[in-house]
């Protein structure tokens, strides 16, 4: 299954955004353009239908509640809407998804958060109509999506798992690397990777052994030396490790811990890591960091790449800055979006007509669409006093 449309409304930077998606989208924009906001959509979607902590109420509540979520340009317009179409592909028939969640302020008494619209469509036909009678007679039913409770979702599970399955890792090597002398406690969902090691453990070993394998090939040809990549378990503590051998002067030198890896194949392992091990939605945000320039203009490359070994294809949105992975050549030109601020919110695009056509005649996304997202005084930043 894949997302090919969503619709946000009054969602964080958005007044009203309504765009098509691809199996592989890249997102562009200036910093403080929405990217990140644009993913936390399909987290926001993965938070309800968690089957352990998750739930609407508590997806609201962690991003800050209605205040936070609901754009600043919304004016009198309460509602924040969420909707996605998704296609399911089959042997016999493909299955057209559409779900749609909108919530407001309660706007009186104990200023709860209700649920004004919910709705799910399966090839046009309505599986779930709300507000229904009876959450007009019972108000409380409007603080809980029909996603979250597997009473009400049977009909449309594939979609709830879908959104359960969508997976973010922006691995901050540090995190990892100085976790225990960093303390303190991990994120929920572990979003920055400071429980990557565990991750990695707790895959069936006969899957993580093939995986470590396809990611030693891709670190010989990303990292100088890099020789053999293994997983070990201390002795005495039984904390999982990841050990790498290098080629060097001294042919029987010792097996190196992950603490002592450079960020740059960390991130480069994390990201091979968790392509190989998603099934849903994917969410990259900024794969270029750490990364030398040679290799970043390999990422969609190697994406695809890695893709071919699944046996589940996933779809993966990727936001990014990179001249480099944009001057790729094989990154398709429908699947680009370009953030825009303005002073109605955020507005999302895809390349025009004449950007298509500079793109058919040789030039690359970087070279077309790069400079679009350039903040207008920029270069006075070099005159600063």
């Amino acid at each position: 299954m894949y997302v090919t449309r969503v619709h946000i409304k009054n969602w964080r930077n958005f007044r009203d955004a309504d765009v098509s998606l691809r199996e592989r989208t890249y997102l562009l924009g200036a910093n403080a353009s929405g990217k990140s906001n644009f993913l936390d959509v399909f987290r926001f979607l993965r938070d309800i239908c968690k089957p352990q902590g998750g739930g609407l109420q508590k997806a609201i509540a962690d991003r800050g509640g209605i205040p936070k979520l609901r754009c600043l340009h919304a004016r009198r317009d309460p509602e924040v809407l969420v909707e996605v179409d998704a296609l399911e592909p089959g042997e016999l028939e493909e299955v057209k998804w559409n779900y749609k969640l909108g919530f407001k302020p309660e706007g009186k008494g104990a200023q709860r958060t209700l649920i004004s619209t919910e709705m799910v469509t399966r090839n046009g036909e309505v599986l779930l109509d709300r507000p229904s009678p009876e959450d007009h007679s019972d108000a409380l039913r409007l603080t809980q999506t029909a996603l979250e409770q597997i009473q009400s979702n049977e009909q449309f599970r594939p979609l709830v798992e879908f959104f359960a399955g969508v997976t973010y890792l922006h691995l901050v090597p540090q995190l990892l690397k100085y976790g225990d002398k960093i303390g303190g406690q991990r994120l929920e969902d572990d979003p920055f990777g400071q429980g990557f090691l565990e991750r990695v453990a707790r895959t069936a070993s006969r899957v993580r052994e093939s995986r470590l394998k396809k990611i030693e090939t891709a670190l010989r040809l990303a990292v100088p030396q890099f020789k053999a990549l293994r997983f070990a378990k201390d002795e005495a503590t039984g904390r999982p490790h990841l050990e790498a051998q290098y080629s060097h002067h001294r042919p029987n030198a010792g097996w190196q811990r992950e603490d002592h890896f450079s960020d740059g194949t960390l991130r480069l392992l994390a990201l091979t890591w968790i392509i190989l091990d998603g099934d849903s939605m994917i969410l990259l945000e900024e794969p270029e960091l750490s990364l030398n320039n040679s290799i970043v203009k390999e990422v969609p490359g190697l994406l695809s790449a890695l893709e071919k070994m699944k046996r589940r294809k996933s779809q993966i949105l990727i936001s990014t800055h990179s001249e480099p992975l944009l001057s790729n050549p094989g990154i398709d030109s429908n699947g680009v979006l370009l953030l825009e601020p303005s002073s109605e919110g955020t507005k999302i695009r895809e390349m025009s007509d004449s950007e298509r056509d500079a793109y058919t005649s040789g030039f690359s996304v970087s070279e077309i669409m790069l400079p679009k997202t350039n903040p207008v005084s920029v270069t006075e930043l070099g005159t600063l006093q």
